[in-house]
């Protein structure tokens, strides 16, 4: 094989560890004849990268491969024992992972099993929007496992503890091998006996029936940042569901839900808001008070204002949940034009449109206009 090994890899000659890894992975569950229906051309590759893999994995095999290329490792497999793809057969841990998600070698009487957790717990909190944007620390009820305080976990009655499961030895897995044209493969799963944890408890404790948890009704605090909107998400790390029989319990994922508020349409960090004025405050200009987070303000609208035109107040409108600083306030000015005027206001506007030299509507008189003055 000539090939480069970091380019049969697709990596760079820098890659770290976890990099050679994930992508070994990803050609292996690509290249495996199971995976590839027995094709002579994946077969070949899946033999040239799993190669690669192998002597890349290994530090001492690397620096070699780096200073005097594939003549530099050949023959020289991990521990001294090379097959006929120069890699040992003990090492395929890391394919059975790549392929079916666990360790090669997690089976019986290879030692504790991998620490469990407890299952992660979401809840949704309504916040209104004034708590949104200034933050607050909210009371989150929950029902949940915690652990038992009788037997601290253990699942075994006080004054007794759990042992050793027989069908695993304490592995919390057992195996299952099969021959393939590498050899034999393992895959492990869960023991039955002892579901996956490993021990038998032979008294359990009578305040969780051998579960090692109880359910129980809690109150948590938690900090609602400043500037936060909907969809946003909270991890409180240890506060979800206790393990069965000990282990890491759960996180708690806090969904927010901001309630609207009739005064403001929110943009990203930016509130909006409409101001309404008569046209005759438009026309001569008014200081006129208008609703903020934070309270009434006072705003000048000035002499010639237009319907639509946009006030902007800064650092009024909701805080920045990742920085300094909050946005600003957008109140829309909205210019009314009276429906009904008295006939004094009439003969004033009219005497203003005169001196304007506008052209409006005249009077409506004689029996129509008063039949249709009755009829309103």
């Amino acid at each position: 094989m000539t090939a480069d090994y970091y380019d049969l890899l697709g990596v760079e000659r820098s890659a770290s560890d976890d990099e050679l890894k994930r992508a070994y992975r990803a050609l292996a569950r690509e290249l495996h004849p199971d995976a590839s229906g027995g094709d002579a051309a994946s077969e070949s590759r899946f033999k040239e990268v799993t190669l690669a893999y192998e002597t890349l994995r290994d530090p001492e095999r690397r620096r070699r491969y780096d200073m005097f290329g594939p003549e530099g490792v050949r023959g020289s497999g991990a521990g001294g024992n090379a097959d006929p793809f120069g890699f040992a057969a003990t090492n395929l841990g890391d394919f059975f992972d790549a392929f079916f998600g666990g360790g090669g070698g997690g089976g019986a009487g290879s030692g504790r099993p991998a620490a469990r957790q407890g299952a992660n717990v979401e809840v949704i909190v309504d916040v209104t929007l004034h708590e949104a944007a200034f933050g607050i620390t909210k009371d989150v009820s929950i029902t949940t496992p915690v652990t038992c305080r009788s037997c601290s976990g253990s699942g075994a009655r006080p004054g007794t503890t759990p042992s050793s499961c027989p069908d695993c030895r304490g592995a919390g897995q057992v195996q299952r091998v099969r021959q393939s044209f590498l050899g034999q493969m393992v895959t492990a799963m869960p023991c039955g006996r002892c579901q996956g944890t490993g021990e038998i408890v032979a008294s359990p404790c009578p305040d969780c029936r051998g579960q090692g948890r109880r359910n129980e009704d809690r109150t948590l605090s938690v900090n609602v940042p400043a500037g936060v909107d909907t969809g946003s998400t909270l991890r409180v790390p240890g506060s979800g569901a206790a393990a069965l029989r000990g282990g890491l319990a759960g996180d708690l994922y806090v969904h927010l839900r901001v309630a609207g508020d009739e005064r403001f349409e929110r943009s990203g960090d930016d509130l909006m808001t409409t101001l309404h004025v008569s046209f005759t405050q438009a026309a001569l200009g008014t200081s006129v008070d208008v609703d903020t987070l934070d309270g009434v303000s006072r705003i000048d609208v000035a002499a010639g204002t237009q319907s639509g035109k946009v006030i902007r107040l800064a650092s009024l409108g909701m805080s920045h949940l990742r920085g300094r600083g909050r946005g600003d306030l957008l109140v829309e000015v909205i210019v009314d034009t009276p429906t009904k005027l008295s006939k004094e206001e009439d003969e004033l506007l009219r005497h203003l449109a005169e001196l304007r030299s506008e052209e409006v509507a005249p009077h409506e008189h004689g029996l129509f206009s008063r039949l249709r003055s009755r009829a309103n």
